[in-house]
């Protein structure tokens, strides 16, 4: 028998694979259907910080929208009418009764200031965990970067002050120093941190000169990146680890098993191929375990790590000099 269960943030999950935070995963049937595909865990869609802050504070009165972006302020103001704090903390519940698998509420965010009240809401409507997406694009040239990394540990501290359900971070690679941000915030009180969080990609339509966004999903081809560091920092933090990003089969799940991750996020490969994706996702690592004599997950996990391998500076590798000089 092939044993697929994994231990993340001290949540014992029947599979690795997490569906991630999505515009699917704010409907009740899709959350059914990811439980029925066997899903080890769900991310709810995100809240915004300034939808929390919208209605809990009456955000944007029409002295703050004279200095608000106007883009910002109708993105919130429609975004709020679909789905209100209430109608989140609703589903959190209705979640909780017809899954199984865990909750992990969401939020995007880039203050500590205020909203972090409303995580105690989304504690005692049931969620299981909370996940904290955390990104403020480091584009101030007169701001220096440890401004920026301190925001991280704000939030932390600021949420874990209201709630005792574990917390995880989803974060980006610009750091200066990324290896140590990560061992830091490990320390911060995190029982999970999600390497990486995939952002709103800018581009220009130069036929109607107008910004529109570009490569909504991603491409199997980025997994590349959250696996060189999640094989780098496995082993060296104090927190479980979980991937995400251009995961989008189950060798992709193997790779990131292999590297030391505890869990994998996959989303994109939903969107593209339905939930039926998940069986087939979760039949390749059972086919690959088989092949390769595993039972359960932590008889592999971190095999392939910086720490474990044989090969420990091929992770450290940034240029292609044996690509380009024909050496194998």
């Amino acid at each position: 028998m092939i044993d697929l269960t994994t231990n993340y943030m001290g949540m014992e999950l029947r599979s690795p694979v997490i569906v991630g935070s999505s515009g699917l995963t704010k409907d009740i049937k899709n959350l059914q259907l990811s439980d029925e595909k066997g899903a080890g865990a769900v991310v709810l869609k995100s809240l915004f910080e300034e939808q929390i802050k919208f209605e809990i504070r009456k955000l944007f009165s029409y002295d703050d929208a004279q200095s608000a972006y106007t883009e910002a302020e109708d993105y919130i103001r429609n975004y709020a009418r679909e789905q209100t704090l209430d109608d989140y903390l609703n589903i959190i519940q209705e979640a909780k009764k017809s899954i199984s698998m865990p909750v992990i509420a969401s939020i995007n965010c880039t203050s500590a200031e205020e909203w972090p009240v409303f995580a105690k809401n989304i504690q005692e409507a049931g969620a299981d965990a909370l996940e904290l997406n955390v990104f403020a694009l480091p584009s101030n040239e007169n701001k220096e970067g440890v401004a920026y990394e301190k925001l991280y540990f704000d939030v932390v501290e600021n949420v874990k002050k209201q709630i005792t359900i574990p917390v995880s971070l989803k974060i980006g690679s610009h750091f200066s120093g990324l290896a140590e941000m990560i061992k830091k915030l490990s320390w911060s009180g995190v029982k999970g941190i999600v390497l990486f969080n995939r952002f709103f990609n800018p581009d220009i339509d130069i036929d109607n000169f107008r910004i529109k966004a570009a490569n909504l999903y991603s491409d199997p081809s980025e997994i590349t990146s959250s696996l060189r560091w999640i094989a780098i920092m496995a082993g060296k933090v104090q927190t479980d680890l979980c991937a995400s990003t251009g995961v989008h089969d189950g060798k992709g799940v193997v790779k990131q098993l292999l590297a030391g991750a505890h869990a994998v996020q996959v989303c994109s490969t939903l969107y593209k191929n339905g939930f039926d994706q998940l069986d087939l996702i979760h039949e390749e690592i059972k086919a690959w375990m088989t092949k390769h004599q595993y039972k359960k997950i932590s008889d592999f996990r971190g095999k392939m790590s910086q720490k474990m391998t044989e090969n420990p500076a091929a992770f450290l590798r940034v240029q292609f000099m044996k690509h380009f000089a024909g050496i194998e």
